[in-house]
């Protein structure tokens, strides 16, 4: 099924969407990272207005019983924006993905071939209740020449229209179109957008299992996926405990609504008995509720986990375990209710590791670290539109190098194929310059 025509207003913004787009690929690197500089300093001057607008959002929010993990996501405190600016002035930063030659080529005399990097388009980004991710997506398609038409949950409207007409004011003072920035409001016009195929090259939602295969049903608009957060730690036989609770005490609970935090602990039997208590207690001071299967209820009090617990994208602090008699069944664990987001191994074996990271079926894959750390930020792309769980690439944080395409580009001086072909047909030289 796809979805249904856009209306006039919609259609209307994405062919200016397009324009903005066209004319934003061809800026210099000079004018886009002013453009990007100027954001940045827009959004630091409009901090007051941007938190008093996410604030009633919060409060329209928590009167209508929002969930606790979706209220945590939703909330934009001055701390959150400044580090989310910092990040939009670290895009700047980055070295341009534009005009890079993957393959430079000399296909016969005055023959050459090159293939370039060049922007996708116009970027369709649905999200969830998130208006800092907005700030991060409008950054890196300017950097990366796109232009994109974002839709935000309907909890953080007020954060998401302010944030735009603060972008698009800064925008109008720089070389960039502000139509290249588009903000959607409405539900209804989520299906408008996905009917947009001749205007729009990549969608990217941001939500559930269900709201992504929704997404990719519905649309003939290529879909760059991030569904559930089904992360996983395996604590081996071989593992340190005092690192095994500092890194689970973390995952879990740094920030339990994140997708990269663990919602289940897998354990060897043969440390179960001495690692399980303390960490379980170190859980519980950080107020996580524990489920676990009959092993791990002998040997600590929590309450049962089935089948549904290991299914589970929990976003809060509640977390399941599972004690496994091997390094290969959490292996196959992981691999049957991992959502292939990022999963990681404590053990002090480094062939154990090693296993592990050939052998879990996911877009990252820990040794000895916090899941925490899969982030567009922590590695170092400046900000992320999304975490792709898809095996095609791009592939986990999506930066910049998963918003450009390329295109080959063919120089002569007047070769035809007929040259190259039959009888006495000319040879190639194919020699990489």
């Amino acid at each position: 099924m796809v979805a249904s025509i856009s209306s006039p207003a919609l259609l209307d913004l994405a062919q200016n969407a397009r324009q903005a787009a066209l004319h934003l690929g061809t800026l210099s690197t000079a004018d886009r990272n002013q453009a990007i500089a100027a954001i940045a300093d827009g959004l630091t001057a409009a901090t007051p207005e941007i938190i008093a607008a996410n604030q009633a959002d919060c409060d329209a929010a928590q009167a209508e019983g929002i969930a606790t993990p979706l209220y945590n996501r939703l909330k934009l405190g001055e701390s959150k924006l400044h580090a989310t600016i910092a990040g939009v002035r670290d895009v700047q930063n980055l070295a341009d993905p534009l005009g890079q030659i993957s393959l430079h080529r000399q296909l016969d005399q005055d023959l050459v071939l090159k293939r370039v990097a060049c922007p996708l388009g116009v970027l369709g980004v649905i999200f969830e209740a998130r208006p800092e991710a907005l700030i991060q997506i409008t950054s890196l398609a300017i950097k990366s020449g796109n232009a994109v038409i974002l839709k935000g949950g309907k909890e953080a409207t007020r954060s998401c229209q302010v944030l735009t007409q603060v972008i698009q004011k800064a925008l109008a003072q720089t070389a960039v179109n502000p139509q290249a920035i588009n903000l959607l409001t409405t539900r209804e016009e989520i299906r408008g957008l996905l009917a947009l195929d001749h205007y729009i090259d990549l969608i990217i939602p941001r939500g559930s299992n269900e709201f992504v295969q929704y997404i990719q049903q519905n649309t003939h608009i290529p879909v760059l996926g991030h569904a559930d957060g089904i992360c996983h730690l395996y604590l081996d036989h071989q593992a340190d405990l005092t690192t095994a609770i500092t890194v689970t005490v973390d995952a879990k609970t740094q920030y339990p609504a994140a997708c990269n935090a663990i919602e289940t602990l897998l354990v060897h039997e043969a440390i179960a008995p001495q690692f399980l208590p303390p960490i379980a207690q170190a859980l519980r001071e950080k107020g996580v509720s524990l489920r676990g299967d009959a092993a791990t209820q002998a040997l600590i009090n929590c309450d049962p986990a089935d089948e549904t617990d290991w299914r589970t994208e929990y976003s809060d602090l509640i977390l399941s375990i599972k004690i496994v008699p091997s390094l290969q069944t959490a292996i196959n664990h992981i691999n049957t209710y991992g959502s292939k987001h990022t999963d990681g191994i404590i053990t002090e074996d480094p062939q154990a590791a090693e296993q592990f990271f050939a052998q879990v079926d996911a877009a990252g894959v820990y040794h000895n670290c916090s899941t925490r750390f899969a982030d567009g930020f922590r590695y170092g792309f400046g900000a992320e539109v999304g975490i792709s769980t898809q095996k095609m690439p791009p592939r986990g944080p999506v930066g910049l190098e998963g918003l450009v395409t390329y295109k080959y580009q063919l120089r002569g001086s007047g070769q035809i194929v007929a040259t190259y072909s039959g009888e006495n047909a000319k040879p190639f030289l194919h020699q990489d310059l």
